[in-house]
């Protein structure tokens, strides 16, 4: 019996030396990115290594910890590069983008959940397809419709349909989940109250999703915020760029601003940590909820 609960011990330890070592593997590149960051240089070799180095010296090396801490990369971006007026167009397109995807989805996953009309089977089962295929693979008829048909090269416009678009059918899934396993009582109640569908919708069931609804604000926001290669085809003009495809300008053919491109990163990263950390009370409840049902 003893034996066994030693080994019982040994195989706990090695499962948190395993989990910690992985840990350490993931937060790794982002250490770096950190380092660099408030190095307050443009090499990437944060530690200068001396002309014989030891093999401590060589250690510290791969160590992501600057030599000297500074805000300079960070007040560089800031000010003399139009970085500023990056960060201001992705937050006017991922803003955008919430709004317009959440109301769309809400409304779109409630009609899945509730109504049963022709074509419900398959609409669902197309939004489902639409996820099986790569971004990428959209790029050529998203141009010719957003830049031949729409004429909305360098808008916002353009911008927040295409990432409603490729947002909305994972986020009307999630959502649909959700609202089935709200009963349907409560909305016959209220029925019979007098309440009108919208009534019914805006009042009772919206405020019941808002786990659901705070992770597909979220999902919306990044597809908004983070991404970059179509921003980059549909702006042309550079005071438009959102800010990840700004943050190409910092590392070239010719010259590599590391310091610069780390701190914009790190600057990109922020609003949506911060916003994942205030609504992560609302994370995990509308996650699982929303896959009890189909």
């Amino acid at each position: 019996m003893n034996k066994l609960f030693e080994t019982e011990n040994i195989l706990l330890i090695i499962r948190y030396i395993f989990v910690i070592g992985m840990t350490i593997l993931s937060l790794y590149p982002i250490f770096w990115v950190l380092s660099l960051a408030f190095s307050g240089s443009q090499s990437l070799a944060i530690t200068e290594l001396p002309v014989d180095p030891s093999s401590w010296d060589r250690l510290r090396a791969i160590i992501p910890w600057p030599e000297n801490f500074s805000l300079q990369n960070f007040i560089d971006v800031l000010t003399e590069q139009q970085f500023g007026r990056w960060l201001l167009n992705s937050a006017i397109v991922a803003g955008i983008t919430t709004v317009f995807g959440v109301f769309l989805a809400s409304t779109s996953a409630y009609a899945f959940s509730r109504f049963r009309f022709p074509g419900r089977g398959f609409g669902m089962m197309t939004f489902l397809v639409s996820q099986m295929f790569p971004g990428t693979l959209m790029l050529i008829p998203l141009y010719v419709i957003i830049v031949g048909w729409l004429n909305l090269e360098n808008s916002y416009i353009g911008l927040v349909l295409v990432y409603s678009v490729t947002a909305i059918p994972f986020c009307v899934w999630m959502l649909k989940g959700y609202f089935d396993t709200i009963p349907k009582e409560i909305e016959e109640s209220a029925i019979m109250d007098g309440a009108s569908q919208a009534v019914i919708f805006w009042q009772i069931i919206v405020p019941l999703a808002k786990p659901a609804i705070a992770v597909t604000a979220l999902f919306s926001f990044m597809a908004g915020w983070n991404e970059f290669i179509l921003a980059s085809i549909f702006m042309s003009e550079e005071q438009l760029y959102t800010a990840p495809v700004g943050l190409k300008f910092f590392v070239g053919e010719h010259s590599s601003m590391w310091g610069y491109f780390a701190a914009g990163s790190v600057i990109v990263s922020a609003p949506v940590v911060f916003l994942f950390l205030y609504l992560q009370k609302y994370l995990i409840s509308g996650l699982t909820s929303g896959g009890v049902k189909g």
